[in-house]
């Protein structure tokens, strides 16, 4: 897989480079305007952006942001991403008015050398996601017309068989940017010959969503740490009342089998943060995961579980954490997420957050994240390759034109 660096190495001052970024960042429009609330993922783009722009490439770069249908919707546009790549670039980021049309061209017309533009988003185009091969196809030969080079560095994506992700790879030389090849390097060094012992934080709301990854990697790793709310299905699976937490019961039986099969690998809570509701001034109620009363929800792992947690990655060399321990975005339930996330910081060796809710957990906490040695903004494309899977957007820059 050739890299963004051996690309520039090659040449492309004047040349037109399509960048696809991961810059699909939470946006708050309570007040009106849309401001985004964790700008991690465009600061992520920076490093292949800066190192394209410094060798003279003409960079275009395109994204998604939310789910719109298809279709353009002002609610998804980039906006509010352009003006902020712009202010840490220090330059104009200029926004085409469309994704691959008649505006795309206008602005990578007047693009010189060191300039960035920003398409907008690639989802306003139905074919971007669709099922059917030809009308992707058609769709990155409009992408590939704006181009004469192709950098992936949108690692969030690459479990997408979408048009400008995997079909436009095809049409041009590729490379990988920085992000991804770093994501690939310490996944890899993950799922490959990790330093032991080798421990696994999952939380999240649901097991069904984690039940592949936790089946990937029961057998390779030294201890499985699982809180959030898919704890309480296994706690189910235990024989324990669970009140009115999170219950998936149809996967109560799985759980029970995984914890045959797992032995004393899996680490489950002894206590559980517990309220009425989910608010923002909860009275809450910390109880012992064998007594969670009826009418109760256990929104958040314990203090004795955050402890208990702590000893198994004390002594860790190696920890993958993906998911939140509860409702750490409100501030009765953050206890057991900043817990975890300072136990995962202080680990003697390689400590990897699995992206998704667990990135934006370390930066809302305030948490320093020079304490890990890797923040992925992979999300589902992650777990998707802990779990063994092929990646398109991995497979096609292994491959095809370039």
């Amino acid at each position: 897989m050739r890299t963004v660096d051996e690309l520039i190495a090659e040449g492309v001052r004047g040349r037109r480079v399509l960048m696809r970024a991961d810059l699909n960042v939470p946006l708050d429009d309570s007040t009106g305007e849309r401001v985004i609330t964790d700008d991690g993922r465009i600061r992520a783009s920076l490093p292949t952006l800066q190192a394209l722009r410094e060798a003279g490439a003409r960079v275009v770069v395109a994204a998604h942001l939310g789910r719109p249908k298809g279709e353009r919707d002002d609610r998804y546009s980039l906006a509010p991403v352009a003006a902020r790549l712009g202010e840490l670039l220090g330059v104009e980021v200029p926004l085409a008015t469309d994704t691959a049309g008649s505006g795309a061209q206008a602005a990578v017309a007047a693009l010189s050398d060191g300039d960035v533009c920003l398409l907008e988003n690639v989802r306003f185009e139905a074919a971007e996601t669709s099922k059917d091969d030809d009308a992707r196809g058609a769709l990155a030969d409009r992408f590939a017309a704006l181009a004469d080079l192709y950098v992936d560095d949108a690692f969030g994506a690459v479990h997408r068989k979408h048009a400008s992700v995997y079909d436009v790879a095809t049409r041009l030389p590729h490379a990988a940017g920085r992000l991804v090849a770093t994501e690939l390097d310490v996944l890899t060094r993950l799922t490959e010959d990790p330093q032991r012992p080798y421990v696994v934080v999952l939380g999240g709301s649901k097991v069904s969503d984690k039940l592949a990854v936790i089946e990937a990697m029961l057998p390779k790793v030294d201890r499985l740490l699982v809180g959030g709310g898919m704890c309480f299905t296994f706690l189910a699976a235990q024989g324990h009342g669970v009140g009115d937490s999170l219950l998936e019961t149809d996967q109560v039986e799985t759980c029970r089998r995984l914890l045959a099969e797992a032995g004393d690998k899996v680490v489950l809570p002894v206590d559980v943060v517990c309220a009425e509701a989910l608010v923002a001034d909860a009275q809450v109620k910390v109880v012992p995961v064998d007594a969670i009363p009826d009418g109760l929800k256990g929104l958040d792992v314990g203090p004795n579980t955050v402890d208990l947690f702590g000893q198994h990655l004390a002594d860790a060399h190696t920890v993958f954490w993906n998911g939140p321990m509860g409702v750490f975005e409100l501030a009765p339930f953050t206890h057991g997420t900043r817990g975890v996330a300072t136990a995962v910081a202080a680990v003697d060796g390689l400590s990897v957050v699995g992206g998704g809710d667990s990135a934006a957990a370390v930066r809302q906490l305030g948490l320093d994240e020079d304490g890990y040695g890797h923040i992925s903004t992979g999300g589902g494309a992650s777990l998707e390759f802990l779990e063994g899977r092929e990646l398109p957007g991995l497979a096609v820059l292994s491959g095809g034109a370039g």
